[in-house]
């Protein structure tokens, strides 16, 4: 889920959004069917990894990031836009996440699957909450037809900050032991942070639309899901297991699932108006990562159910997704644009 599905939608992002930040063409044709076959081949040998053997199963599937990362640096260079290479290291860093995920097979007793994992949550936190701060401003003061929230760019360093250091820190803990007491009080500041920015986009003007209020309460649970993440470390009887689903699905999770909702539409050509069903669709994935967190928390007796149910939710909302949206993404562009 954090390497094979977070990472195909964070090179999917950022492969269309290039175009818009250089004016030059994306990445299409064979080069884009040749990173989706190295995505596939991927995802197929690990569902069956004896079928080229764990040491080509591995160099296959570290591979795609560093080729996305190569081919989303080649337009910005050209353009000398130096500050959205930004995101060309944190492929790598990515990279190395997931080389940590696969070493833990071989070297179970020196690497941890667990922190491996942990750190690729934090990465993709990371890569959202930076790019909510570019994007969500603005589609609250265009949806909403309000004036756009003027940044900070302190607190932007502190919000995204504070994640880079959780995020080294989970890396390096292979080669360092890491006091639980600091990696609570950097998660707590890290939700703290978060939340104020999320209440300086004024969250309550979007409750209308959508598009934006679904994006909105995915990063409400982001920043709670952090804050309380941290509370885990620092008080023993808070199960730190289940609250990480309340990033992943509700955090990370609903905001892939408001912006491919978001961002299908505009690169299709249609107006910004979400099919009526995808209300349902965005609420399911709330109420997926509520009852994944707390259930188990509340009734671990009861805790397969709840990850049952929690599943199913999930399921219904990108269930719907491809319902209302695969056919416009097979179509040609309604307004006849490249793209």
């Amino acid at each position: 889920m954090i390497f094979g599905f977070g990472c195909a939608i964070i090179a999917g992002f950022l492969l269309t959004a290039v175009q818009n930040w250089t004016g030059l063409p994306g990445v299409q044709g064979k080069m884009l069917a040749a990173l989706f076959l190295l995505w596939l081949i991927g995802r197929v040998c690990l569902m069956f990894p004896d079928l080229l053997g764990a040491t080509l199963t591995t160099i296959i599937d570290l591979a795609f990031l560093p080729c996305v990362a190569f081919v989303l640096a080649k337009p910005i260079l050209a353009v000398k836009q130096y500050h959205n290479l930004f995101f060309v290291p944190l492929l790598t860093i990515f990279t190395i996440a997931n080389a940590e995920m696969h070493a833990s097979i071989y070297y179970p007793s020196s690497v941890s699957t667990q922190y491996a994992g942990y750190a690729g949550v934090m990465l993709m936190t990371l890569l959202i909450s930076v790019m909510t701060g570019r994007v969500v401003p603005m589609f609250t003061a265009n949806g909403t037809q309000t004036p756009k929230a003027t940044a900070l760019p302190w607190l932007d360093k502190l919000t995204n900050g504070s994640l880079a250091l959780i995020t080294i820190l989970l890396l390096l803990h292979p080669a360092i032991g890491i006091n639980n007491f600091y990696i609570g009080l950097i998660l707590i500041f890290a939700g703290i942070f978060q939340t104020i920015r999320w209440l300086r986009w004024r969250p309550w003007i979007t409750l209308g639309v959508p598009l934006l209020w679904s994006l909105h309460l995915a990063i409400k649970a982001l920043a709670f899901g952090l804050i309380l993440l941290g509370l885990s470390y620092l008080i023993p009887e808070m199960p730190s297991s289940h609250i990480w689903h309340l990033i992943t699905v509700g955090g990370i999770g609903g905001v892939i699932l408001a912006m491919i909702s978001r961002v299908s539409l505009g690169h299709t050509g249609r107006p910004l108006q979400a099919p009526k069903l995808m209300s349902l669709a965005f609420a399911s994935l709330v109420l997926a990562s509520l009852v994944r967190s707390f259930g188990p928390w509340g009734f671990p007796e009861k805790s397969m159910i709840f990850i049952d149910i929690s599943g199913l939710l999930w399921i219904v909302s990108f269930t719907l997704f491809t319902i209302y949206y695969a056919p416009m993404l097979l179509k040609a562009r309604v307004d006849g644009r490249p793209g």
